[in-house]
């Protein structure tokens, strides 16, 4: 790699040509702060924050747009750039609803950092006329605050870049400016698809998911109802960094016993229904396959994508597994077969979830999820909202002692664990259909050419005479250019798996928010992965119709994969929806 000799603060350091000032920077551990910077997503300059002086430039210069060149002189601290930066803040709050205190966002907002960092305090330097905003609370599960947002626009990057959807952008000009739908619409009335990607990149509260918890505290001081927990693979990978803990921290033992302490009857584990989910998506590929079914089979786990689907690829909805989430599959097993095993009305049992994916919101009030006449699910809750459940709730987390999920719905196998990120539901299915279809005990259970956190993944294996063809997409944008290619004719794969979020759903719309200044320069994707990846290496099982659990359920009650009864409890049916 070519490199430049640049100067920074006075100092020489030897940095890859092309890079930016602000890159080159931290490259040599220095940071430069951002509030409308995110690698890859929102590169515009609009904050202005990142101001630098560069010997020879004309006035400041943006860190996060401006080249690095041989024999550049930067620097990063002088008085002029602190006093820009700080009046930059001063304006910035100037139109800003300063609610910190009540604030979703408090402690964890890159604006009200930085206003700290810099001695900005709350008298109004900047008295004027102040724009005021309806709240948009129309969609089930976040909220808009535009009376908190600074116009940085990295949630347009995210809906636009990321997923390649485009719902919201930059209405009006001026001092009129806010972010909205088109028309100024409400979220409920644009095809959005409830993926919470927008949320995660937003620096302040300006956006952020509906809060359920007041629901959750409800049922759970209820002494006539019976509430059970499951939490989904990936919030054991996350979880921790809403208390302080290393990105990558595996911590399912704590929050077992979190959970065990708000009062929950039973702490099960989503990881059973994925194992369940696996058999039944198995079978129904086989059955395609063998029966001239409608291919490629299309994973069904994501409700974000599967929303995505219905809005603007309705054409593939036949190619949809009818499966249930593995949310909806364990909701349902536990109102009809757990709740017959202990004699409880499934009208008296509340099944919570929680979930990285603010689209779970969305998917327990779709139709054809009450399995026993009741919704599946009650309640979803995202990683953040459980995080200030045990806050509130005076729990020492990170003191806390391991403990185990309970019996029968804490029963997993490692296929289920990797479900969580990109590529898992591939290789989950892979060592269930391969061996279904060879009839032969796989010795190598790794798949790792679907593994990793590229946005597209391919790949062909042998099962028996059947070259069975494969690929993997994460992220909306990568999901269109999949299937563009596939309705083009130029792709043919008999299974295709599709996370609606890039990375899966380590990096889903509800899991902690990691600020843009680390999130642009760290693979959080992949340090939570591994996580999971590490469990499912550990795991006695890693098959998901090895599940001991599993198979007393089909014996006692399912009977059969793909059965007449599996099909009225496991199994769905989607619906076309507008794209505008």
């Amino acid at each position: 790699m070519e490199k430049v000799n640049i100067q920074i603060n006075g100092m020489p350091y030897s940095v890859p040509k092309g890079v930016t000032v602000l890159e080159a920077a931290h490259s040599v551990g220095i940071d430069i702060p951002t509030l409308c910077y995110l690698k890859d997503v929102n590169e515009i300059g609009a904050c202005r924050i990142c101001l630098v002086e560069v010997t020879g430039a004309r006035g400041l210069v943006t860190a996060c747009a401006y080249p690095v060149n041989e024999g550049m002189e930067v620097f990063t601290n002088t008085p002029k750039v602190r006093n820009s930066r700080k009046l930059t803040l001063e304006l910035l709050l100037s139109t800003h609803d300063k609610k910190c205190l009540s604030c979703v966002r408090s402690q964890n907002c890159e604006l009200q950092k930085l206003c700290l960092e810099y001695g900005v305090d709350d008298v109004n330097h900047f008295e004027g006329s102040f724009n005021t905003y309806e709240i948009d609370d129309s969609a089930p599960h976040m909220v808009r605050d535009n009376n908190k947002c600074i116009l940085c626009r990295r949630c347009v990057g995210a809906c636009d870049k990321i997923q390649g959807i485009g719902v919201i952008g930059t209405n009006n000009r001026g001092f009129d400016a806010h972010i909205g739908c088109a028309f100024d619409q409400d979220l409920a009335d644009v095809a959005c698809v409830s993926c919470g990607q927008c949320i995660t990149a937003c620096p302040t509260g300006a956006l952020y998911e509906k809060d359920d918890t007041d629901k959750v505290w409800a049922v759970l001081a209820d002494k006539s109802k019976h509430v059970i927990v499951n939490t989904a693979p990936s919030i054991r990978a996350a979880l921790g960094e809403e208390f302080g803990m290393p990105i990558g921290t595996n911590v399912e033992g704590k929050m077992v016993a979190a959970l065990r302490r708000l009062g929950f009857a039973g702490v099960f584990d989503t990881d059973f229904a994925a194992d369940l989910t696996i058999i039944e998506e198995a079978n129904e590929l086989m059955d395609r396959i063998k029966n001239g079914g409608k291919l490629p089979l299309i994973t069904s786990c994501s409700p974000g994508w599967v929303k995505y689907c219905e809005h603007y690829y309705p054409e593939f909805i036949d190619n949809l597994s009818s499966c249930k989430s593995p949310q909806q599959m364990f909701g349902a097993i536990a109102k009809t077969w757990y709740a017959e095993k202990q004699g409880i009305d499934p009208k008296d049992m509340v099944v919570v979830s929680i979930m990285p994916c603010t689209a779970k919101k969305f998917e327990v009030g779709r139709d054809g999820q009450s399995a026993a006449g009741v919704p599946d699910v009650d309640i979803a809750l995202t990683t953040r909202e459980l995080a200030r459940m045990i806050k509130r709730a005076g729990i020492n987390f990170t003191a806390l002692a391991d403990e185990a999920f309970d019996a029968p719905l804490g029963t997993s196998t490692g296929a289920g664990v990797i479900f969580g990120a990109t590529g898992g539901v591939m290789e989950a299915a892979l060592r269930t259909a391969v061996e279904a279809i060879t009839g032969e005990e796989l010795k190598a259970l790794d798949f790792h050419e679907v593994r990793g956190i590229e946005g597209i993944k391919e790949a062909t294996y042998k099962a028996g005479d059947l070259e069975a063809k494969v690929a993997v997409a994460s992220s909306l944008s990568c999901a269109k250019e999949l299937l563009e290619r596939i309705k083009k004719g130029e792709a043919e794969y008999h299974f295709v798996e599709i996370m609606a979020c890039p990375g899966g759903c380590v990096n889903g719309g509800g899991q902690p928010i990691v600020p843009g200044p680390v999130r642009s320069f760290t693979d959080v994707r992949s340090l939570r992965a591994s996580v999971l990846y590490n469990l499912d290496k550990s795991m006695e099982y890693r098959k998901s119709h090895d599940n001991s659990v599993v198979k007393t359920l089909y014996n006692e009650f399912l009977d059969k994969p793909g059965s007449h009864k599996a099909h009225e409890i496991l199994h769905t049916h989607y619906v076309k929806r507008d794209k505008f």
